[in-house]
């Protein structure tokens, strides 16, 4: 079959079947695996394989980068210690451990042969994991933590696998395996770094969409290629210059190239993925295929194939809850146990694993089952820990990100961001400046911000917004607008050229309307989480509720026959008044009036409290 065919029908197949997994809510790699190898077995099928240039060169540098620039710098650091543990203390036990077995059980191996299985086998997907942890709803710590250490593990697993293959020709020192992970590690290290800053500084001084895009789509490559010609981690340096480049785009970037580079990737990164995980599946062909020239038994292949993924296994769990009883005999914080069991599950292998196997020399004994083991680990891990991951989740209750402290969170830092722009337009201002634009500007600000907070309170079912009228409405005249663009270009009266140009302007403005999202479903009130509440005097010494005095309503609304969006209580003198969404902002009038600092929300389900004076969240 043609190259060109044969990459449309795995994009097709990848489309279909992960459309068909997100749709009755299953787990992608795991249902892509699964028919990848029920796809192996059929022959008309395109029979791939998966080598290590494919794998190490084509598709981990812009996987890994995908992954990095979405990453959290911050949250790397503030995990830095538990990430080390992962991707480096725990890559060197599973080796030793693995190789050992491997050793032990699989027929005629050396020592050094099961340390290459080992070190194969150590390192966790970059992608599986973290899917299954966010899906299964996971704290966000312990998804930042897989997250960080899948990044990281790649690179320390590669450069013990190569001292492992030195091994087999060869004997190797201490010192030469510790210079050689300084080698790898500092300079992926130092070239991450250098390329990560040389593209900021291109970067800043670009603002064309298609050009920021191209230099987007080298960077990995621009990362990877110097670092493995200077015999360094190319996977390291590809890790830290997209951590670089994440963290600085909103400083280096503006809006649109900014927008673009996350589209482009999250549609590069869907298909590499996917593509990835039905590549495994294909594999279980060839392999079996390959083993059939062997003359072990089927006894001597399958047990100890079993005895290699429990090792795996194995491994994670008991370097896990070491570290963590260590970690506590010296009193620093670490995970609890229900979090650790967690963690020590969330170890499923993937591509990496697969690719790296046929790096070993071709004279290795019995490299085809030293290549089943390294598929039976990624199909193992993949099946049983990925399936069982998310009722383990379940039963340890495990308390995930709460949608309702989100939201309340993102009505706060929006807030005071508009405050922040709000105070640079009145600094701004001039007496040249059309006074009509001036107070457009201030309205545009302040439905922004009205926007965030009604989308606390009730459903659209019972009361549509002020903002979710605008935006229906607005939607509906572009429709009609965008009607009137397409008749005028079918009578072939205008140019083709002002056409398109008319048609941006509306795909544009309809683009960034702010979007409406119903009010988040709430199994508890809306409160903020203690370690996340502003502290001021006012919020210190005012009551969490009192007394309404109009507990039916807006008090200066019902006297005026006006309607309300939302409502307010103040814990100083029991006053009802109505949101700033609301037409008579009854609420903010009364702090005026009074100085009384501190309200609450009264809206059923919502428990949060606000200080005008300080403008924090308590």
């Amino acid at each position: 079959m043609a190259p060109a065919l044969e990459i449309l029908v795995l994009v097709g197949v990848v489309a279909v079947v992960a459309g068909l997994a997100r749709r009755f809510d299953r787990p992608e790699p795991l249902v892509l695996v699964l028919v990848g190898i029920a796809l192996s077995f059929v022959p008309p099928f395109p029979d791939i394989a998966l080598t290590p240039d494919l794998v190490l060169v084509g598709f981990l540098p812009p996987l890994l980068y995908a992954a990095a620039i979405r990453s959290s710098l911050i949250d790397f650091r503030a995990n830095k210690r538990a990430i080390i543990l992962l991707s480096v203390g725990l890559v060197g036990f599973s080796t030793v451990v693995v190789g050992l077995v491997s050793w032990w059980v699989l027929p005629g191996a050396s020592l050094a042969a099961g340390m290459c299985l080992g070190a194969v086998v150590a390192p966790p997907d970059a992608v599986a994991a973290t899917a299954v942890g966010r899906r299964v709803g996971m704290p966000r710590q312990m998804v930042a933590v897989l997250d960080g250490e899948s990044l990281i593990n790649d690179a320390t697993a590669l450069v013990a696998l190569n001292t492992s293959i030195a091994a087999l020709s060869g004997t190797v020192s201490p010192w030469g395996v510790g210079w050689d992970f300084l080698r790898a590690a500092g300079g992926g290290l130092l070239v991450g770094l250098a390329v990560g800053y040389l593209l900021g500084a291109v970067r800043r001084r670009i603002d064309d969409v298609v050009l920021d895009t191209t230099l987007s789509l080298a960077a990995p490559y621009l990362a990877f290629i110097p670092a493995q010609e200077l015999d360094s981690s190319g996977v390291l340096a590809v890790v830290v210059t997209g951590l670089i480049l994440g963290h600085q785009a909103p400083r280096l970037q503006s809006a649109s190239p900014r927008l673009a580079e996350e589209q482009n990737w999250r549609t590069l990164q869907f298909l590499l993925e996917n593509v990835v995980f039905l590549l495994i599946g294909l594999q279980l062909r060839r392999l079996l295929s390959d083993l059939a020239d062997d003359t072990l038994t089927w006894s001597q292949v399958v047990w100890p194939c079993l005895a290699v993924l429990v090792a795996v296994i194995v491994a994670r769990v008991v370097w896990i809850f070491t570290v963590v009883y260590a970690l506590r005999l010296i009193g620093r914080r670490s995970f609890d146990w229900r979090e650790s069991a967690v963690l020590s599950w969330a170890g499923m292998r993937g591509v990496v694993t697969l690719a790296a196997v046929f790096l070993l020399p071709a004279s290795t004994p019995h490299r085809a089952l030293l290549a089943l083991a390294a598929f039976t680990v990624v199909a193992g891990t993949l099946l049983i820990q990925g399936l069982t991951l998310p009722p383990l989740v379940r039963h340890l209750g495990l308390r995930g990100p709460d949608a309702a402290e989100d939201a309340l969170q993102y009505a706060a830092l929006v807030s005071a961001a508009c405050r922040n722009g709000m105070a640079r337009l009145e600094e701004l201002v001039t007496d040249r400046d059309p006074p009509e634009v001036i107070e457009e500007l201030r309205q545009r600000a302040g439905q922004r911000t009205n926007r965030i907070w009604e989308q606390l309170g009730r459903s659209q079912a019972e009361l549509e917004p002020p903002a979710a009228v605008y935006r229906r409405l607005r939607l509906e005249m572009l429709a009609s607008e965008r009607s009137s663009i397409v008749e005028a270009r079918d009578s072939g009266v205008y140019d083709d050229e002002v056409l398109r140009r008319a048609l941006h302007a509306i795909d544009l403005e309809e683009s960034i309307l702010d979007p409406i999202e119903d009010a988040t479903p709430l199994g508890d009130e809306l409160s903020t989480a203690d370690n996340r509440a502003g502290d001021c005097t006012h919020l210190r010494h005012a009551p969490t509720t009192t007394a309404a005095l109009t507990p039916d309503g807006c008090e200066e609304c019902l006297r005026d026959g006006t309607a309300w969006v939302h409502l307010r209580l103040c814990l100083a003198c029991g006053h009802v008044g109505c949101c700033d969404s609301s037409i008579g902002k009854h609420a903010t009038a009364h702090h005026g009036q009074t100085a009384h600092p501190v309200i609450r929300s009264i809206e059923p389900g919502e428990a949060w409290r606000w200080c005008y004076v300080d403008t924090l969240l308590g």
